[in-house]
């Protein structure tokens, strides 16, 4: 028995190998070349690669532009992930009824998640322009006062922010949207029974079943947002004065704008760790909160 048992264990390695190979080549080999390189002093084109060892993880911690930065992308984050997951569930429960012409609806909603982002933030880009942009168009219309989209620090985070949202409500919608199919008609109809309203079964019952899908929406949408890049780098370019410099901008500045190979790895590594310790968290009390459910 135990020779079969390690035949089978052979055999998994070996049908695992093919899996193995992609990902020892373009993730672990890598990560180790980064955490190497975030040792060194190199500017991209020379051939020497000064060792320095920690000095570049000493500068950051002393770096005010990375605090900045990492409290810039605290505010994006919490600014981006929640009211995209509100606003995808209001969308989500309103589709879900008898509506008409919902399935179009759900298509014209859906329909910014796959388009580019580059090509998104273009168009958003003229939207937001002071002079002859729509959005400054119809505050005049309205009787308000324009505002200067991207060029005042408080504006282009608010820019960006409505970019984002935009593009994620309906790939948060569809997730929503397929949970609440498997909600059990007939657990509402016994709350509906037993005396409950339609935010009493929505916050007793229907919330706590969607639960899964809440959280695991909320640790992609957080990762997709540590990892925003392309509607900064059109709109604002992590201005003005570094008020849109997340810790990604900050990677993309240090490597190719100072040509700092060294810190810019050391930037990412301290990104991948920081997104690592969120994912292990969010697992953790994801696990917690379906065992006091359940």
């Amino acid at each position: 028995m135990k020779r079969f048992r390690k035949w089978g264990e052979i055999q998994v390695l070996w049908f695992a190998i093919p899996a193995m190979i992609p990902l020892t080549v373009f993730w672990i080999l890598p990560m180790f070349y980064i955490i190497y390189l975030s040792m060194t002093d190199w500017d991209l084109m020379s051939p020497v690669k000064t060792f320095v060892g920690l000095e570049n993880y000493t500068y950051l911690f002393k770096d005010p532009e990375f605090y900045q930065s990492l409290q810039t992308t605290l505010i994006f984050t919490v600014g981006s992930v929640i009211p995209t997951m509100i606003g995808g569930l209001l969308l989500a429960l309103l589709l879900s009824s008898k509506l008409a012409g919902s399935g179009i609806y759900r298509a014209i909603i859906f329909s910014p998640w796959v388009t580019p982002t580059v090509a998104v933030s273009i168009v958003w880009a003229w939207i937001f322009e002071p002079r002859s942009g729509m959005a400054n168009a119809i505050l005049s219309e309205l009787g308000m006062q324009t505002v200067p989209w991207l060029q005042n620090s408080v504006w282009a985070m608010v820019a960006i922010l409505i970019v984002t949202i935009w593009k994620g409500l309906g790939w948060v919608m569809v997730f929503y949207l397929i949970a609440l199919q498997s909600v059990p008609e007939s657990l509402r109809e016994a709350a509906h029974m037993d005396g409950a309203g339609r935010l009493t079964c929505f916050f007793k019952v229907t919330l706590p079943l969607i639960s899964p899908t809440t959280f695991f929406l909320f640790i992609i949408q957080t990762i997709d947002s540590l990892q925003a890049y392309d509607q900064i780098n059109i709109l604002t370019q992590g201005g003005p004065a570094g008020s849109t410099r997340t810790v990604l901008y900050l990677y993309y500045q240090a490597a190719f704008d100072q040509f700092n190979v060294g810190q810019a790895s050391a930037v990412a590594l301290l990104l991948v760790v920081f997104t690592a310790l969120f994912s292990l968290a969010s697992m953790f009390m994801s696990r917690r909160s379906v065992h006091y459910l359940s």
